[in-house]
């Protein structure tokens, strides 16, 4: 089974520049939690799954309270807590948008992806 959660938005303080960890901006994160197959048919109440609500939780704990200098360090840092939180997760997908880019150009985002398996 997967369980998507998606376009969670948080405000965070992480970014190369200075500005970006002074002044904060929004962030969308993207989840999927995969599970056993195997064991998908068992599922009958909410101990026996993903609690999806503290997934949640785990993320916004991370996202709005640590800082970032770099993406993929927060994206692993996310995978890392999902993966060690929730032994029935085999895999975890991250991606997490930056819809404001100190770049010089037209871009709606930058996003990183991050793929981890138990």
């Amino acid at each position: 089974m997967i369980i998507h959660m998606n376009e969670m938005v948080f405000y965070g303080y992480h970014g190369v520049h200075d500005e970006e960890r002074s002044l904060g901006q929004r962030f969308v994160v993207s989840v999927s939690l995969f599970t056993d197959p195997a064991k998908d048919a068992a599922i009958k109440h909410l101990n026996d799954t993903v609690d999806y609500t503290k997934v949640y939780d785990d993320i916004r704990e991370i996202m709005e309270s640590q800082q970032f200098q770099l993406l993929e360090v927060c994206a692993n840092t996310l995978a890392e807590r999902l993966l060690t939180s929730y032994p029935l997760l085999t895999r975890v997908k991250i991606n997490i948008q930056k819809p404001s880019v100190p770049i010089v150009g037209i871009l709606s985002s930058v996003e990183v992806e991050l793929c981890r398996d138990r």
